[in-house]
């Protein structure tokens, strides 16, 4: 890291070779990089600022791209929730409505990240970057499985022991929204 004195001079010239504060980064009196401001409620209603805060690291533009609910029916089967930080994915929500007892592979990818089933959910998976879930719905005219899945891009600065804990209460927000939303009764 270098540091520079902090004459107007300096800092303009290094800013004219390079985009200024990446080179500044960690230098006595500057400005230490913000977090990302989400709005009040994201990702179907289910997560608000603080639930996210933890995932979302430093960044200024903040893009959410999902649908206003999560509602599912035969004909619109996923709804998915992508929060973009300066253009790069931090975190994502996703809900699948299948057939009912058309269980959901979990995948090589997750088995090999050592999950462990979250103590409130039969059919989960949870790992250090995510969690995934098959809920069975009764719903009012008919019974179907819910797929659900939240993921991010963990910072370095969640630490390793809260990053279970992390989605395991995301999670838990997301379920309780779907069975909501979805009606089920089961």
């Amino acid at each position: 890291m270098l540091c520079f004195p902090a004459s107007r001079a300096l800092l303009a010239v290094v800013a004219g070779v390079v985009a200024g504060s990446a080179l500044l980064t960690g230098c006595a009196g500057e400005k230490e990089a913000a977090a990302p401001v989400l709005p009040d409620s994201t990702c179907f209603g289910a997560f608000t600022p603080a639930d996210l805060a933890p995932l979302m690291g430093t960044g200024k533009e903040v893009q959410v791209d999902a649908p206003a609910d999560l509602r599912l029916t035969a004909d619109w089967k996923e709804a998915n929730c992508r929060i973009l930080v300066d253009g790069q994915g931090r975190f994502s929500a996703l809900a699948t409505r299948k057939p009912a007892g058309l269980n959901m592979p979990f995948g090589p990818e997750i088995e090999k990240s050592n999950p462990e089933a979250l103590p409130y959910a039969g059919n989960s998976r949870l790992w250090d970057t995510g969690a995934a879930v098959v809920l069975n719905c009764k719903g009012p005219t008919d019974s179907f499985d819910l797929d659900l899945f939240v993921n991010a891009s963990v910072p370095a600065t969640l630490k390793q022991e809260d990053r279970r804990p992390t989605f395991a209460a995301l999670m838990k927000k997301f379920m309780d929204l779907a069975k909501q939303q979805n009606q089920c009764g089961g």
